[in-house]
């Protein structure tokens, strides 16, 4: 958060060894304090408000002290990176503190002589380094006191692949990687493996369209519609849930593409030409293009990979037993990826963690020979890069030079644990015209500010895998709009009545994606006499052809929508500020203060601003020093394996000691059976993180333990996925050889399948049609990740030019049991 006024530096803080130690517990192995100290977060109680595509989020966390003394709490946690924070309060007994937004410093002063003087204070404010990462801090609770603390945000809810409205409750905190010569970083995060505090949440749901349901990634209750339109509707998380994990919502409805526009009154109170004091418009375009140009996909480009091999990659994507580690399945995306190239672009694979490197010293043209050595040194890639160090390789992808005619398509995979969130961003933003960046952002936990960040500045798009979901169908997806011709000379045009203007208020828009939404936040200026009708119409080019997107709307401002949509165009607006801020020139100072200025007056969140909210009825004389709690959050790092883990700690340059795992199979000595039973105790299936340096006490520096053979079995070799089988044996130009493995693939012997081929058909030409019809008919529900394989086989089947194909197909149908026509293989 940056340094904390003097002020705060003179405040006493019990500081004594054991408090020290019981801190180290709990960064490192997530155990309580060895003193048993209560944690006063006790519960979080979460109303969700969704209007249409725009979420309203009320959550009230219920303190207890419950010390002899009194203590101030404090609570890093995380929100969403694109929220706007505009209600802050507390509730002690029957007396309510609203707080207010002020300058940063201002409220921090105040914040520390009310605490320093026996006041209740109350202070929220955004990390310098991350935007989605808060510090709320309650001081001065008394001996048994209680304190309601309220948070309210909104949001826009992110369009998925399948339409539905994505809405993410963050639970999980990673700890930010910090190199040890950077003092910088998002503040200290106390974490927990079984946290202490309950989670309950409601949502609500109003739309101008009917719902067609809601699902979770936790459990929920039925589902209740309160209208007869479906239009209204309500649902309640089941009882009993842990906020160990985030809890994601998925909303759809029935026409989750039609195009709106929404106008929002001005803010009664405030001067007519500002931000606030103007009638506010938001417009939701969906823009469709047209099927002929959207069928070719583009042969040319030049495809770079930067996978994430720090150690945080070595956990589990989700809880559950069959769960992949993140970079295993890091590696099956890099398989299908590379098989989904069109020949002639060109590619590279970077890994990085507290260093980089890349596959080949620049970019090299898609061939057979260059695709088998990246698919080598793909199955060889592991998590062993410390780290999470991401802005040296980007900078390195910047300084090489573009290929021409072969636009340059960034994929990035991270868990997204990284210090320098803004510094990486503006370093994405200054290259936008370069290039097109898409992010992935891997497990739970992974910052929402770095990857949606990135693919925003990098006019790309940004995908989250978390809990079960394959990051095979995403990856794949995003390929899809990479290879999708870019849209350009987008422009914006306004339609509206004589005496009124539009400004717009949102950054100017780079990048159009086919069924994508685009948002349009803008101020209505002036008054018109008559006329109550306005049109707007964005217009671009696509692969040479105008295209053309309008929507008409009326200036008449909708009812019952508060300042939802002022706020949001106020958040939009300070961000780009902030960007500018950091760009740097001559009138830095003043960009700060028209954000400032701006945050202050539309009352939300920013860089340079927090809230804050003082009890001044309550004084009292604190005698001693005041004890500080870390309120722990869940962090997510799941071991290689659920078994007892031998742990050795190495000291860095700094004296800083970060775990290595090591797992042997072998007998246990009877001297280390202390050891063992230590490491035993230890919950490690929870969340532990060794990707940023902690300090921690163990019984040995040097410590190995080795587990008897009788309790942990040797695993088999797990068994190839049939479809990564088969995607792996096809051939850069897009055909299959016949052979032994491809056989086994369809559950044959080779002979099996070459006594059945046509005397006058092509040996590969019959393997290429066999592979299609299994792809058609076995694993259809996975076509999203095969596609670019099937189209690939077949377009070279179709430069074959073969004679007798029906009757090919026929035969390849009656060998593999199917029945699937030659329209379908698209041959």
């Amino acid at each position: 958060m940056g340094n904390r006024s003097t002020k705060s530096k003179n405040r006493s803080i019990s500081n004594s060894p054991t408090d020290n130690q019981s801190i180290i517990m709990v960064n490192c192995c997530g155990l309580v304090s060895e003193k048993n100290e209560p944690v006063p977060l006790k519960s979080i109680s979460v109303e969700l408000q969704v209007r249409d595509h725009v979420a309203s989020v009320r959550s009230c966390l219920q303190y207890v002290n419950e010390e002899e003394r009194p203590l101030e709490a404090v609570f890093v946690f995380p929100l969403p990176a694109d929220a706007a924070v505009c209600h802050f309060s507390a509730r002690i007994g029957e007396q309510e503190i609203v707080a207010e937004v002020q300058d940063r410093q201002s409220a921090r002063d105040q914040y520390d002589d009310a605490v320093s003087s026996g006041q209740q204070a109350f202070l929220l404010e955004e990390s310098e380094e991350s935007s989605d990462v808060f510090k709320l801090s309650v001081g001065c609770l008394s001996p048994g006191q209680n304190a309601s603390i309220t948070i309210v945000y909104i949001i826009e809810l992110s369009v998925q692949a399948d339409h539905a409205l994505r809405f993410c409750l963050p639970a999980v905190l990673n700890p930010r990687y910090t190199p040890a010569a950077s003092a910088a970083g998002v503040p200290e995060v106390s974490s927990a493996s079984v946290i202490p505090y309950t989670l309950s949440l409601s949502v609500e749901v109003r739309s101008s369209d009917r719902i067609s349901r809601l699902e979770s990634s936790c459990p929920l209750d039925p589902l209740e519609f309160l209208d007869a339109q479906h239009t209204h509707a309500s649902v309640n998380l089941s009882p009993g849930h842990r906020f160990d994990k985030d809890v994601e919502l998925f909303l759809y409805y029935e026409n989750s593409h039609q195009p709106s526009a929404e106008v929002e009154a001005a803010a009664p109170a405030a001067p007519s030409g500002s931000l606030m004091g103007d009638p506010a418009l938001m417009i939701s375009l969906y823009p469709e293009f047209p099927a002929d140009v959207m069928s070719s996909l583009a042969s040319q480009g030049e495809f770079i990979f930067v996978v994430d091999r720090s150690g945080s990659m070595d956990c589990r994507m989700h809880h559950g037993n069959d769960a992949q580690m993140r970079i295993e399945s890091a590696r099956d995306t890099l398989l299908l990826l590379l098989k989904s190239l069109p020949m002639g672009c060109y590619f590279n694979i970077y890994g990085f963690g507290s260093h980089f490197e890349s596959f080949f010293p620049q970019s090299v043209v898609y061939s057979e020979d260059t695709m088998e050595e990246a698919l080598k040194r793909v199955k060889s890639m592991s998590a062993d890069m410390g780290g999470t160090e991401i802005l040296q390789p980007l900078k390195h992808i910047y300084s090489q030079p573009c290929y021409p005619d072969h636009p340059r398509q960034l994929f990035i995979f991270t868990d997204g644990e990284v210090w320098n969130t803004k510094e990486v961003l503006d370093l994405v933003k200054s290259h936008v015209y370069s290039h097109r960046c898409f992010s992935f952002g891997i497990g739970e936990g992974a910052s929402t500010a770095l990857i949606t960040g990135m693919a925003r500045e990098g006019s790309g798009h940004a995908q989250f895998i978390t809990g079960t979901d394959r990051m095979q169908p995403k990856v794949m997806q995003s390929l899809r709009f990479a290879l999708q011709p870019a849209v350009d000379n987008i422009s914006v045009d306004w339609t509206v009545p004589e005496g009124v203007t539009v400004d717009m208020l949102s950054p100017p828009i780079n990048a159009l994606f086919q069924g994508q939404r685009a948002l349009i936040y803008a101020q209505i200026k002036g008054q018109s006499s008559g006329k109550t009708e306005g049109a707007v119409t964005v217009k671009y080019r696509l692969k040479d052809q105008p295209v053309t997107n309008q929507l008409q709307f009326t200036l008449k401002p909708t009812e019952d929508t508060g300042l939802t949509i002022h706020q949001l165009a106020a958040r939009s607006v300070i961000r780009s500020l902030e960007q500018e801020e950091r760009a740097g020139g001559a009138d830095t100072e003043n960009i700060r203060k028209r954000i400032v200025e701006l945050s202050v007056q539309a009352g939300v969140s920013s860089a340079h601003t927090a809230f804050i909210g003082v009890n001044k009825d309550s004084k009292q004389t604190v005698k001693g020093p005041l004890l500080q709690r870390s309120v722990p959050v869940a962090r997510m790092f799941q071991m290689s394996a659920m078994r007892c883990a031998p742990m050795r700690m190495c000291a860095n340059s700094h004296d800083t000691l970060r775990s290595a795992i090591v797992f042997k199979r072998k007998k246990c000595s009877a001297a280390m059976a202390p050891q063992m039973a230590f490491c035993s105790a230890m919950p490690m299936a929870p969340q532990m993180a060794f990707d940023s340096p902690v300090s921690c006490s163990m019984p040995s520096s040097n410590m190995m333990i080795e587990c008897d053979d009788m309790s942990y079995q040797d695993e088999a070799e797990p068994q190839k996925d049939p479809l990564l089988q088969l995607v792996s044996l096809q051939k850069a130009a897009g055909f299959w050889e016949l052979n032994a493995s491809l056989a086994a693939v369809f559950g044959k012997t080779e002979d099996q399948v070459t006594n059945q081929k046509a005397a006058q058909v092509d040996v590969s030409v019959w393997a290429t049609i066999l592979a299609l019809i299994w792809l058609y008919a076995f694993k259809s529900d996975q076509q999203d990740e095969w596609q670019f394989v099937a189209m690939k086989a077949a377009s070279w089947i179709r430069s074959q030019k073969l004679d007798g194909l029906s009757q090919c197909v026929c035969d390849g149908n009656a060998l593999l049991g199917c029945q699937v026509t030659e329209d379908a293989l698209g041959i």
